[in-house]
C-alpha cells in the first residue's frame, strides 16, 4: 500500500465561464438553435498529481490565478475534479475562506458552537473549550454581537481559533497569515511551530517564502493551473521567485520609487564584483513616501535561489532621511544575480514598497577557487587523530 495520506491523479477542474444571460425563453431558444455557447471554459488545473506523506508540512505556492485554492477545495470534497482522482486517508479540516460555517447573523459566541458542531465536537465540549478559543482570537469584549459586524480580521482569528481545535489528521491552511495584525500573525507561527514539532499532516497555501523555507517539508509550485516544480522548499521557493522576475528581459530593472546604486570597496559604480569582495549599496527612495522604519535587502540568483537577505529590524539603525547604505561580503560562487528591496513600517508584514527586481551584478569566477556551490562557507580541514 502506497505511503500517503493526500493522493491526486492526474486532476483537471473545468470551470464554464457564462458571456452573458439568456434575458428571455426566445433568446435561449435562439441561441440554442443558433448552437451559440453562451460559455467559455476555463481550466482551472490541469493534470496535477502529487502525494503528502503522514507528517508533511506540504507548501502550494504559485501567482495569483493559479489554481491554488481551486485545488484546497477539491481536497476538501467542495469541488468535485473534472477529471482524475482525489484521495484523502483520515479525517480532514479545511480553513480556506473566510467565513465559510459562519452565519453573520448570529453572534460571535453562537457561531462558535455553530462552527463546533461542524467540526464534530459536542456542546459540552465547546463549552470546555470556548474560553481558549475566545482568548487565543483576543475578541471576548465582541463575544455578543453578530458576526456581519466583524472585520474581515476579528473573522479570521475567530475562524482559525476554532480550527485549530480540530482532533482531524490533516489541517489544510488558505492564507491565514494573509489576514490579522502582527500579534495575531505570530501566534499563528508558534502553532506553525507546534504542528512541525508534533508531525501533524498540513497543507498550507502562502506568498510568504520565508514560511515555506521555515516550516514545509515540501513544497510544490503551481502557473496557470499547471504543476511547475515538487520537492524541497529552497528550490520551490526559489523557483516561484524565478518565476515573478520581468520574462521580456533577464536583465530589466522595474520603474520602482526605491533607487540602487552598486559600488564596489572603493566606491566606484560597479556590475562586477569578485569572489569575497564586498559590495556597497547605496538605496534611496522618494521623498513622497512616508513612515518608513525599516529597510531591507535581499540577494537572488539569476536563477531564482534566493541567497542572503538582511534588514534593519534585525539590526536596528536610525533613518535620518531617505537614504542607507548597506555593505555585504559576497562570500558566493560566481554567476549572475540581482537585488531585491524593500521599505517597511514596524515589522516585515506592513510593506510601504517593494523593489521585485532590481540591479544585476556579477561575481567572477577566480581560476584559483577550488571550492564549489553557490556559496563560500567559512571552513577548515583537521588532522584526524588515530
Amino acid at each position: 500500500m502506497d505511503d500517503f495520506v493526500i493522493k491526486v491523479e492526474n486532476v483537471s477542474k473545468v470551470f464554464k465561464l457564462p458571456h452573458e444571460k439568456n434575458s428571455s425563453i426566445k433568446s435561449a431558444v435562439v441561441n440554442f438553435y443558433k448552437r451559440k455557447k453562451g460559455y467559455e471554459l476555463q481550466k482551472a488545473l490541469n493534470d496535477v498529481s502529487f502525494k503528502v506523506s503522514e507528517g508533511d508540512f506540504f507548501g502550494i505556492v504559485g501567482r495569483n490565478g493559479s489554481g491554488k485554492s481551486t485545488l484546497l477545495k477539491l481536497l476538501a470534497g467542495i469541488y468535485t475534479p473534472t477529471s482524475g482522482q482525489v484521495h484523502v486517508r483520515g479525517s480532514l479540516t479545511p480553513f480556506i475562506e473566510l467565513g465559510v460555517g459562519f452565519n453573520p447573523e448570529l453572534t460571535g459566541r453562537e457561531n462558535v458552537f455553530l462552527n463546533g458542531a461542524l467540526l464534530g465536537f459536542t456542546r459540552k465540549e465547546m463549552q470546555a473549550m470556548y474560553k481558549s478559543i475566545v482568548d487565543f482570537a483576543e475578541i471576548e469584549r465582541f463575544m455578543d454581537q453578530k458576526l456581519k459586524n466583524y472585520s474581515s480580521g476579528m473573522q479570521v482569528r475567530l475562524a482559525f481559533s476554532i480550527a485549530i481545535r480540530a482532533q482531524s489528521d490533516i489541517l489544510v491552511l488558505d492564507e491565514v497569515l494573509a489576514v490579522g495584525d502582527e500579534a495575531f500573525q505570530q501566534k499563528c507561527i508558534e502553532i506553525f511551530e507546534r504542528y512541525k514539532a508534533e508531525k501533524k499532516t498540513v497543507v498550507l497555501v502562502t506568498h510568504d517564502m520565508e514560511t515555506v523555507r521555515r516550516f514545509c517539508t515540501k513544497a510544490m509550485l503551481l502557473d496557470q493551473g499547471t504543476m511547475l516544480e515538487i520537492g524541497e522548499p529552497n528550490m520551490v521557493a526559489g523557483k516561484y521567485s524565478q518565476l515573478n522576475v520581468p520574462k521580456d528581459s533577464s536583465e530589466k530593472v522595474e520603474e520602482s520609487k526605491i533607487k540602487l546604486k552598486l559600488t564596489n570597496e572603493l566606491g566606484k559604480k560597479s556590475h562586477r564584483f569578485g569572489m569575497k569582495s564586498e559590495l556597497r549599496v547605496e538605496l534611496e527612495w522618494d521623498k513622497t513616501i512616508k513612515n518608513v522604519q525599516n529597510v531591507g535587502v535581499a540577494i537572488v540568483k539569476n536563477s531564482g535561489e534566493y541567497m542572503f537577505g538582511a534588514n534593519t529590524l534585525d539590526s536596528p539603525i536610525e533613518l535620518k532621511n531617505n537614504k542607507i547604505n548597506y555593505r555585504v561580503k559576497l562570500d558566493l560562487g560566481p554567476g549572475s544575480y540581482y537585488l531585491m528591496a524593500g521599505l517597511f513600517g514596524k515589522t516585515k508584514y506592513d510593506v510601504i514598497d517593494f523593489l521585485n527586481h532590481g540591479p544585476h551584478f556579477y561575481v567572477n569566477d577566480d581560476p584559483g577557487d577550488q571550492e564549489h556551490g553557490m556559496v563560500r562557507l567559512s571552513s577548515k580541514w583537521e588532522t584526524a587523530d588515530d
